[in-house]
């Protein structure tokens, strides 16, 4: 792919999240992208895509499973954000395909750490692909302006990160597919996968244990589907351990829609202490010598942002990013890559298994092996 040729990509799963996707790509269009396919069982969904794109002015290849859109040959570029339990086989297809195709794929990577590893290990045998992650949370204007205050060291050592997501209940989706945990992996893998990278890279360490405690207190509780009530929390603490001493801690609250603010992020170093509000876009930092008085708030925008859509500009600059990547040829590395969405998911598992067990889990228990050997 050459810098002035158009880049084609395809979206598999055309859901919520595959066209809000279609949009981000179709406000990146003066880069020279075009969506020119996609994969989708559900015709609903499929004619909402439809609808958009016609909008946009882009003709759309329509196919009913993602192997007859490998097959076409349509595509440089594939869009995964189809439901997180297809996640795994569909990336095992992509990456064995015969023609290499670069991957963004939704969060989680997998529902499963076992899942997470053999994807990890099949695309080892393709150099030739980028994967990236698509835990986005990192590009949020007020998050990425926290990340350069703490990696520039005006914090100091990095000692306690403490992250609150306070919200709505989860969605609706394509045949509820979302409330069960057989399906997503779990509140703690499926929501949470973006806290948890964000602690890992705030703290710039692996992590060691994971202790939690959740339950289903409020959501959920009187819906039944195909016989079953779902099995998703809704509320949790998590308290996440890092190698390097540091500790990460997730308050998570999902009946919570009277709140100002959806995320709080506070990173507290050994000099400072800096915080982080979604949608506020605020960003607040100090130091222990100057006290409170010495605490400076700023506003956080980025101005290459052309769409807020559903993440406050975080997809536009994934794509960016990603776009970037890809017309590097092999020369920048994915922002998120594989190994990030693997831990993310193993910290989102302990947590859930922490909680089953009402003990501390180790890291190690659900990679089954020191986590640093995953690096």
């Amino acid at each position: 792919m050459e810098g002035d040729k158009t880049v084609k990509y395809g979206i598999i799963g055309v859901g919520m999240m595959g066209r809000e996707h279609l949009i981000n790509l179709h406000h990146l269009q003066p880069f020279g992208v075009q969506v020119v396919a996609i994969a989708d069982p559900h015709v609903p969904s499929q004619k909402l895509a439809l609808d958009l794109s016609a909008s946009f002015g882009w003709p759309l290849k329509v196919f009913s499973g993602h192997k007859e859109l490998l097959d076409s040959g349509l595509c440089d570029v594939l869009v995964v954000s189809s439901p997180n339990m297809t996640h795994y086989q569909i990336l095992i297809d992509i990456i064995n395909h015969p023609k290499p195709r670069h991957v963004l794929v939704e969060k989680p990577l997998c529902t499963t750490v076992a899942h997470c590893r053999e994807v990890v290990d099949a695309a080892k045998g393709r150099p030739e692909m980028l994967v990236q992650v698509g835990l986005e949370y990192r590009y949020m204007p007020p998050v990425a302006k926290l990340i350069e205050i703490v990696k520039g060291g005006a914090l100091g050592e990095v000692k306690m990160v403490a992250i609150r997501e306070h919200r709505f209940p989860f969605l609706v989706k394509v045949h509820n597919w979302n409330r069960f945990n057989v399906n997503t992996g779990g509140t703690l893998v499926e929501k949470c996968c973006h806290f948890f990278d964000l602690m890992r890279l705030f703290a710039g360490a692996n992590p060691v244990r994971v202790m939690a405690s959740g339950a289903i207190d409020v959501n959920h509780k009187d819906e039944i589907y195909d016989g079953k009530v779902p099995d998703i929390i809704d509320n949790a603490y998590v308290i996440v351990e890092f190698e390097n001493g540091s500790r990460g801690m997730l308050d998570l609250c999902m009946f919570a829609e009277g709140s100002k603010n959806e995320q709080e992020i506070a990173v507290v170093g050994d000099i400072g202490k800096g915080e982080a509000f979604v949608p506020e876009s605020i960003v607040r930092f100090g130091c222990r010598t100057a006290g409170r008085e010495g605490v400076q708030t700023l506003t956080a925008a980025d101005d290459r942002i052309k769409y807020d859509g559903l993440h406050h500009g975080s997809s536009y600059l994934e794509h960016l990013h990603f776009l970037d990547a890809v017309r590097a040829k092999g020369v920048r590395a994915p922002a998120v890559d594989l190994q990030d969405g693997l831990i993310s998911v193993a910290i989102g598992v302990a947590a859930q298994l922490s909680i089953e067990k009402g003990r501390f889990v180790k890291i190690a228990e659900v990679l089954d092996e020191d986590v640093s050997k995953c690096a």
